[in-house]
């Protein structure tokens, strides 16, 4: 596209004034395009192929694929999905066909990819297949959950990473090099920075502008930083993946009984605006599934907790949500009874139709008493020890184990009780 007669001259942003012109230009990707790696080879190689380009924002996914059509000799033709529909699809798709007559490859480059629904993404397909584009996808999403099955069938996907501490200072450094300035920043300061952009280069480069543009008379600080920016909010869409990332840092960090950590994502998920109650159905999940009857209080007490946060409200019932937390990294774990019923739940579909041993029925009427309903059931409470024994699974059915208590916390008492029954039950039983 040509440029018209004044473009040259409107101001720019510097993260556009900045944007690399090559691949080794690009900071934070090595990983995928030195020469040895995946997308270096392709390159090296001749033979781009379709490809899914995953990762947060700011880490450089347009440009790369930009970049991937200037070295391949490709048209680039990109479209963003969050503006494009089965009409801008289809006009591309006739200007790539005409290209491949002239001799001349397109690269279709789809931002924001997993807007598209599945057939939309259906339509890609004949045009991928028969080589009239190489499609490159751009999502932030994680494709497993947003692309269709055949279409990353036919593409291979690529993860790139937020970009580190090293690359943002990289990219600072040629921010200063542009204006031919220093930031008017403490060492400090711009760590800060750094941490506000949250691997993300192009906001690190648009609020480094801002900075540029500030009239100060000395360098600022970390506190003085914070006074004239705003923070910045965390990146997380509580429907997408970042909200199960984070769901599945805070039980894991919980099962690792790490209470430092889980305080931290929890702290994340709220701070980013997640529904406290859906953090307090995860916790008493948590408590039910990890901690059991290692501590048959964690029940109650995340139980409590919720309801705690249910009447006092934000922010002060989120206070009762960390004690949950606290109190479940720190408890003993078990998942015995959680194994139990999903072992129970296996045997009770694979013996289904077996009907309860006769004694420990229930003979209401003379006819059943007959049947011999009831016959010869030993009412435990007339023991000695309060345990008769008896077989209660059914008659053509092997006695099983299901839960197996651990050696830690309370289960440790279950678990004596129980080697006493099965001592009791093995003695009658002889």
């Amino acid at each position: 596209m040509s440029m018209g007669l004044f473009e040259s001259q409107a101001p720019r942003p510097l993260a556009d004034r900045l944007r690399p012109r090559a691949l080794d230009e690009v900071v934070g990707q090595d990983h995928l395009l030195k020469d040895d790696a995946p997308l270096g080879r392709m390159v090296m190689g001749h033979r781009l192929a379709s490809m899914v380009l995953w990762g947060p924002p700011g880490c450089g996914k347009t440009t790369i694929a930009r970049l991937l059509a200037d070295v391949s000799d490709l048209e680039f033709e990109p479209l963003s999905a969050v503006f494009s529909g089965v009409a801008d699809l289809r006009k591309v798709f006739e200007r790539a066909k005409e290209r491949r007559l002239a001799g001349r490859g397109t690269l279709l480059f789809i931002d924001e990819i997993h807007r598209f629904n599945r057939a939309q993404q259906d339509g890609f397909l004949p045009y991928v297949e028969d080589g009239t584009v190489v499609l490159v996808g751009a999502t932030t999403e994680n494709p497993s959950f947003e692309l269709n099955a055949a279409l990353l069938s036919r593409c291979q996907v690529f993860v790139l990473k937020r970009l580190d501490d090293t690359a943002m200072d990289e990219l600072m450094r040629r921010a200063e090099r542009d204006k031919g300035k220093a930031l008017p920043l403490k060492e400090d300061a711009r760590a800060a920075v750094a941490a506000m952009a949250d691997g993300d280069g192009r906001y690190l480069l648009n609020l480094v502008e801002e900075l540029f543009a500030l009239e100060v008379g000395e360098l600022l600080d970390s506190a003085a930083l914070a006074v004239v920016i705003q923070k910045r909010a965390p990146i997380y869409d509580k429907a997408q993946e970042g909200h199960y990332n984070l769901i599945s840092a805070l039980h894991k960090s919980l099962r690792g009984s790490d209470c430092d950590a889980a305080l931290y994502w929890l702290a994340r998920m709220l701070s980013a605006g997640e529904d406290p109650n859906y953090v307090g159905r995860r916790l008493l999940r948590f408590a039910v599934e990890d901690v059991g009857l290692a501590d048959p209080q964690a029940l109650t007490q995340t139980l409590a907790a919720w309801q705690s946060y249910e009447r006092l409200g934000s922010p002060e019932g989120e206070l009762a949500l960390a004690q949950a937390v606290v109190y479940l990294a720190t408890a003993p774990k078990s998942n015995a009874a959680y194994k139990a019923y999903k072992e129970s739940v296996r045997s009770a579909k694979e013996t289904g139709s077996l009907a309860p041993p006769m004694h420990i029925l229930n003979a209401p009427t003379s006819l059943m008493k007959d049947l011999g309903y009831g016959k010869g059931y030993a009412y435990d409470h007339d023991t000695d020890e309060g345990f008769s024994g008896q077989n209660y699974f059914p008659d053509d059915m092997p006695r099983r184990q299901f839960y197996r208590p651990v050696e830690r916390g309370f289960e440790r008492e279950i678990r004596k009780r129980l080697d006493y029954w099965a001592k009791l039950r093995g003695e009658r039983g002889a």
